[in-house]
């Protein structure tokens, strides 16, 4: 049992930037890694970003370049740094966990608008 809290998301405008947090608790010790999913209005939730408790990355190719996963074991906290942001990733952001089973966070809205 693992439990997620996001947070960070917001309203900017197009080339601004955000960073989003997530914090895991509960049964932090089966958490092999965390990512970062999105789901647009009437869209599939698709893969942001990931990051093993080893530090491996994999970005999805829309938004290589300009987002940067972090984490600090520690902490049990992964961040996902946006920069130069886009109308097109206006959705909601998830937080994912991989422990026995997937565990995912309330969501939190992210909006590029001018």
């Amino acid at each position: 049992q693992v439990q997620l809290v996001e947070s960070g998301g917001g309203l900017v405008q197009p080339g601004g930037s955000l960073r989003l947090s997530c914090t895991a608790s509960g049964s932090i010790f089966n958490i092999a890694a965390m990512g970062w999913y999105r789901q647009a209005p009437g869209k599939q939730r698709e893969l942001v970003a990931t990051i093993t408790t080893g530090g491996m990355t994999n970005y999805a190719d829309s938004i290589k370049g300009r987002f940067t996963i972090s984490r600090d074991n520690a902490k049990y906290t992964v961040y996902l740094q946006m920069n130069n942001l886009r109308p097109e990733d206006t959705a909601v952001y998830y937080c994912r966990a991989v422990g026995r089973i997937f565990y995912w966070g309330q969501g939190t809205q992210v909006t590029v608008s001018s």
